[in-house]
């Protein structure tokens, strides 16, 4: 009982964090905060992504039902899917991505960068990596709604879980860095444990055992030419999300020899992305 208690107090307080869904009043009070519990919290961040994604899976399903049958109606879906997930996170994840983008991209010298990082003001990098990275979203979004309406909704939901989970592997293997005492971030950056490493796996490889197994048991045919089943596509989807996340982590530690709060979500929001284009590659 305990243990269930914790781990309802963990997830709720990942969610009070990463997203903009109410955990207030005395559910606020029960779950109370700590840094120590911050940290524990973060092996939760894809159990976040479970419940953003399948909002956003479910959004997207309704939309294709009722909206009329027209070649433009999976790029409104996207769209409209894409604001929505923009709205319920609070745009935390595209803040990152567009500090990191006005860091890195305005200085070479690492202590400047860092320095552009903390500011709160959007420079031309941020808005142009914010305004591509929205964009390849949800043509992509589109390419697979165009495919296969279910195909869509599936990689909403996995790919929010799996883009989370893939930045707690940075927090794992790189120090943190810059100015941790002012930091959002630095509960999560004195190293995340083995434990809650094991429960991000869980979240994620649960997410990809159900859609797998629903998929299977629901025959979808995805394309004419393309063999019933998942388990390729996907796995071609990881690979791409997985390379994302090696190659911004060589990045990060080529250029600031560790990782920022803003740098993980630049690792959420490019790995996202990798997903769904290795999704469509692979299929």
């Amino acid at each position: 009982m305990m243990f269930l208690s914790r781990f309802v107090r963990h997830y709720l307080l990942s969610l009070q964090f990463f997203t903009r869904i109410p955990v207030t009043g005395r559910l606020a009070e029960w779950v109370g905060f700590s840094p120590a519990m911050l940290r524990a919290s973060a092996g939760h961040f894809p159990g976040v992504g479970w419940l953003v994604g399948g909002l956003l899976a479910s959004l997207s399903w309704l939309l294709l039902v009722f909206l009329p049958d027209s070649v433009m109606t999976p790029l409104v879906v996207a769209a409209l899917g894409t604001a929505a997930g923009v709205l319920l996170t609070g745009a935390f994840h595209e803040d990152g991505l567009a500090d990191v983008a006005d860091g890195l991209g305005g200085s070479l010298d690492r202590e400047r960068a860092l320095i552009i990082m903390k500011d709160s003001r959007v420079g031309a990098f941020g808005a142009i990596a914010v305004g591509l990275a929205l964009l390849v979203k949800v043509t992509l979004l589109a390419l697979l709604g165009h495919l296969n309406p279910e195909l869509m909704c599936v990689a909403l939901f996995l790919g929010h879980v799996v883009s989370r989970t893939w930045p707690l592997l940075l927090i794992r293997l790189m120090p943190h860095v810059g100015d941790a005492a002012g930091s959002k971030s630095k509960p999560l950056a004195d190293q995340i444990s083995g434990a809650g490493l094991l429960t991000a796996f869980i979240w994620c490889f649960g997410a990809l055992a159900l859609v797998l197994y629903g998929w299977d048991a629901m025959e979808f045919v995805v394309m004419d030419d393309v063999a019933q089943g998942l388990a390729a596509p996907l796995a071609g989807a990881l690979l791409a999300s997985g390379l994302a996340c090696v190659m911004l982590g060589r990045w990060f530690w080529r250029r600031l020899q560790g990782f920022t709060g803003d740098c993980l979500g630049t690792t959420q929001q490019v790995c996202e992305i990798a997903f769904y284009l290795g999704l469509a590659l692979a299929l």
